[in-house]
Parts: C-alpha cells; structure tokens; sequence
C-alpha cells in the first residue's frame, strides 16, 4: 500500500513575493541613482560644455539610461525575464518626473530689479575691448584748478553708488576735478560675456585706462572697502601714477595676510533681516547656480544671467542694509543702491583676489603719502585694516568713532575733514597704537 502526501508549492509561488518586494527595491534604487549620476554628468559636462541646452540634456540622458539599465534588472528579479519595454516606460515616465521637479525647483528665474533711467550727467569711456565704464565727473569749481584729479573707487566688489560721492561740492572748491565710476560688470557698465575675465589684473588695467581717459599724469584715489583694495593693487603695480591715495573702511590689502580672520558681516544679521538672508542664500536655483560657479563660471552665467543675478545680489544687499553702521544706530541703506549692481564681478573677482600675488613687497617700497581711515564699527577686522599702516612707509591712521563701515553715514563731517587735510597737507591726528582703537 502506497501513501500519497500533499504535493509542496512550487518552489517559483513561494518565492514570488520575495522578488517583487526585490523588484521594488531596485527599482526604488535605480531611480535614486539616476537622479545622483544625472546631477554628477550636469557638472562634469558643464565643465567642458557651458551651454545649458548640453549640460542639463546629459544629465537627463543619464538619468534616463541609468534608470532603464536598473529598471531591466528590476523588471528580471519580479518577472523572470528582461522586459526592456517595460524598464524604457518606467525609465522615460522617471525621467520625465525628474525633469519636471528640476524645473520647478531650479529653473525659475528670480525677479528682475526694474532699472532706471539713466541719469543725464552719467557718461561712458569706451575701452580697447570694445566694453564701457559709466562715470560721472564734477569739475573744480575755483580758478586754480589743481592737476591732479580725485578719482573714487567703490565697493563691492561690484556695488556702486549713483552719482557723485561724498565731499564732491567740498573737494571741487578746494581745486580738485573729481571723478567717479562703475567698475567693469557693476552699475551702468559693461557686462562681460566671459565671466572669468573678472579678475583684479581686469579692475587695475581698467584704473589705468581711466587715468588716460581724464588725461592726468598723477591722480589721487579715495577707495572704500573693495575699492581700497583696487586702489593698493593699482599703487603697486603703478606707482609713479599715484600722488595720493586714502583708503576709507578699507577691505583686505592681501586676503593671505591674515587668513584666519572674517571679512564678512552677515553673521550679525538678526530677526527678519536673517530670515530674509537665508531665504536667498537657501534657494534651490541660487545653490545650483554657486555649485556650477565653483565647477564653470561660464555654465553658471549662461543658466542665470546677469540681470537676474544682480536683482539677487540687491535682495542680499537689501537684508544686510543696517550692517554698514554701528548697533543700535538708526536703519541704514547698507548698501544699498538702485545702480544696478554686479553679481558676477562680485563673485569672480573675490575667488581672484584670494589667488593673487602679495602685494606687500613692494607696497613697502613706495613713499606715497597715504590716509587710512579707521570706522570704530567697521566690521573689517583691526588687524587688516592696520595692514596698511604696517605696510605703507607714508601711511597715517585717523579712528573715527561712532560710524561704522558705511563710513560718511555716522562720521561724514568727520570723514571730509580729514580727507581734505590729507590733500592738504595738514597734519593729522593720527593713531598709532597696536591695539583696536575701538572700545
């Protein structure tokens, strides 16, 4: 007599579960390193190739092949065969998903700062490139008119003001013609197509071509933050040019003089103004656009453009407008101007100026006769603004208290006189003490 037991499941009904659950996860899987390898091939052929239409149609192309290849996999573990129809519709409908996300998230373009008219006293030198420098000029306003011209420097870099700066009516009765413009890629100047031609050699040759334009064999600089900084780099490079030169809440002489200390305000932002601040900095297409900036300038410019950068970089200057002054002092414009100002010669400029050759040796050559004016509140560290002191052979230290780095904000009067006693001649109450002057 034979007995005949139940037959057992085949072993495929058993395990069937087991592989969709497989199947599902590798799927799940695919996709994830679709969107990871299709990010990667954006910035590598960014690199190579700066056209958006190139970089962000690879990474789409290796998201979508990425997807195919693990979804055939998928397809095999839960089915049992290879199912390349079925990976490609699964691969063109993630890939298509993905694209949709990465529009909404990183290609809508932030807001454009409308732009004024331009004023009627604003004029243009043209360069040998064929780029142009918005100036204004205000002449001597007495007979004796002096020879050598004041000519501004703004900050930034790439934040210009509007017009003629502080002490313009004051400086052209004392005899002086005086000068100021936008630098290359800021205000009503030229926007560079070749992002990487920002550069602080760019900024120098540019002062120098605007010494040929006002016809002066000499000319005396006022330079505030960044423009302090161009106006140490022009002095060394061109020092018989120069007669005299204040550096009023002057940035870095050299960024490696002292690497270890923090030029940068935002950190005492507070309430709505660091809200607002992070809201900028933390937007998905901002942190594409810095990502690519640090991999291909040219790829970040020609993803988002100029007028759109230089509206963000306004917002930025908006929320930091009462870091210029001292606490508690009243709102401040920052600043703040409604010349446009220049995001990409900001950012370029900036990574150049941390590469550059010490200035130093032969800055401590030159006998120019040199004012630095020292902001009690100015949040540029003491010691790189006592640099220039240390630095310069010529070089007197006037502290002016109660005024931050928006220097003829708080201490303007203050400020004027000792810049027109400096061209003067006049002696000056200068500081020479090692330690932070301020309280």
């Amino acid at each position: 007599m034979t007995t005949s037991y139940p037959a057992a499941p085949a072993a495929s009904t058993a395990v069937r579960p087991l592989r969709r659950v497989g199947a599902v996860l590798l799927a799940v899987l695919g996709a994830l390193v679709g969107v990871v390898v299709g990010g990667l091939t954006v910035l590598v052929v960014a690199a190579v190739a700066p056209q958006p239409v190139a970089f962000l149609g690879a990474g789409a192309a290796a998201v979508l092949v990425v997807t195919v290849l693990v979804g055939r996999g998928a397809v095999a573990v839960g089915r049992g065969h290879r199912g390349w129809w079925a990976a490609l519709v699964i691969g063109t409908a993630w890939t298509a998903l993905v694209g949709v996300g990465f529009g909404l998230l990183f290609l809508r373009p932030f807001p454009e700062m409308r732009e004024g008219p331009v004023p009627a006293d604003v004029r243009f030198w043209k360069l040998d490139d064929g780029s142009r420098l918005a100036y204004v000029a205000s002449p001597a306003t007495v007979a004796g008119r002096k020879p050598t011209p004041v000519i501004f420097l703004h900050g930034g870099p790439g934040t210009p003001d509007e017009g003629l700066p502080y002490g313009t009516a004051e400086l052209n009765a004392a005899g002086y013609d005086v000068y100021s413009y936008d630098q290359i890629g800021a205000g009503r100047s030229t926007r560079l197509a070749d992002v990487t031609s920002y550069t602080v050699a760019r900024n120098v040759a540019d002062l120098e071509a605007v010494r040929h334009r006002v016809g002066a064999e000499q000319v005396i600089l006022i330079g505030q933050s960044w423009g302090g900084s161009l106006a140490a780099q022009y002095l060394a490079a061109h020092p018989g040019r120069v007669a005299k030169v204040a550096f009023t809440s002057p940035g870095e002489i050299w960024p490696e003089a002292h690497p270890d200390t923090d030029v940068s305000p935002w950190g005492a932002l507070t309430g709505a103004a660091e809200k607002r601040y992070d809201e900028l900095m933390s937007d998905p297409r901002f942190l594409l656009q810095a990502l690519l900036l640090e991999n291909s300038p040219q790829a970040a410019h020609r993803l988002v453009g100029d007028a759109e950068s230089d509206s963000r970089l306004h917002e930025i200057a908006v929320a930091g407008r009462d870091l210029g002054g001292c606490p508690g002092g009243p709102p401040g414009e920052g600043e703040v101007h409604q010349n446009p100002q220049g995001f990409y010669t900001n950012q370029l400029t900036n990574a150049d100026f941390d590469e550059i050759d010490d200035p130093r040796p032969v800055l401590r050559t030159i006998r120019t006769p040199a004012l630095i004016l020292r902001a009690e509140c100015d949040y540029v560290p003491w010691i790189d603004t006592r640099e220039y002191r240390d630095t310069l052979p010529d070089a007197t230290l006037v502290y002016l208290p109660g005024a931050g780095h928006g220097i003829t904000g708080d201490a303007g009067p203050a400020y004027l006189r000792a810049i027109l006693d400096f061209l003067a001649g006049d002696p000056l109450d200068g500081y020479t003490g090692a330690d932070d002057p301020a309280p």
